[in-house]
């Protein structure tokens, strides 16, 4: 699995370079700034990407930005952000389009090796991946909680949502219909206020909706 990093600091950059090798992935190129990591994915059209948020040469949202124009270029660009601190509005926009293939993790989590490489491996496959924190800021907390509105077999249903099921497969665990899935799906996102008008985006505030509460 092919990689391509963005990361100003090198001690930083070289230790993710050295980890990801003994993990079974290649790091194929290393840039230190948003133009740099664009023309990396352009030239090796990486498996995965890893960008810091804040890259040369303010240090500002310069990484965020060559993440959001990469999955622009490249729709479906698995990218994983890392980041000091929680950025709330690029934090929500990497996911607002619902595709899927994200993640924005703090970079502590890095140095718990075994949740950093399965959060890059799933972000690799598809998936969704967000810090607790980055969910916690993200989500806006009512005095009650929706999930408790949710009946026992839609809490299933969005328990195996938060495992990244389809609705397939959600169907044959639960040994029901796919009708009767799509019907618990679209009662969930009605009591969690999630409105048609989110239209992809409503699975995965549906499950950091669940996570939040986990």
């Amino acid at each position: 699995m092919r990689v391509v990093i963005a990361e100003d600091n090198v001690l930083l950059s070289s230790g993710l370079e050295l980890l990801l090798a003994s993990r079974g992935f290649e790091v194929a190129a290393i840039a230190e700034d948003g133009p740099g990591f664009l023309a990396a994915v352009a030239e090796h059209r990486p498996d995965i990407t890893i960008v810091d948020v804040r890259l040369p040469p303010s240090f500002r949202d310069e990484g965020i930005h060559a993440a959001l124009q990469a999955r622009r270029d490249n729709p479906g660009l698995p990218v994983l952000v890392l980041s000091q601190y929680v950025e709330q509005q690029y934090a929500g926009e990497l996911i607002s389009d619902g595709r899927g293939g994200v993640g924005y993790l703090l970079k502590d989590r890095v140095s718990r090796v075994s949740e950093f490489v399965d959060a890059l491996r799933r972000v690799a496959a598809g998936g969704t991946v967000m810090d607790p924190e980055v969910i916690a800021q993200l989500l806006t907390r009512n005095a009650h909680d929706p999930i408790a509105a949710l009946t026992p077999r839609e809490r299933e249903v969005l328990a195996l949502m938060a495992e990244g099921t389809d609705n397939a497969t959600i169907a044959s665990r639960l040994v029901i219909s796919e009708n009767a899935v799509h019907k618990h799906i679209g009662n969930i996102f009605a009591k969690l206020g999630l409105s048609p008008a989110d239209s992809g985006h409503r699975r995965v505030l549906a499950v950091l909706t669940y996570l939040s509460r986990q």
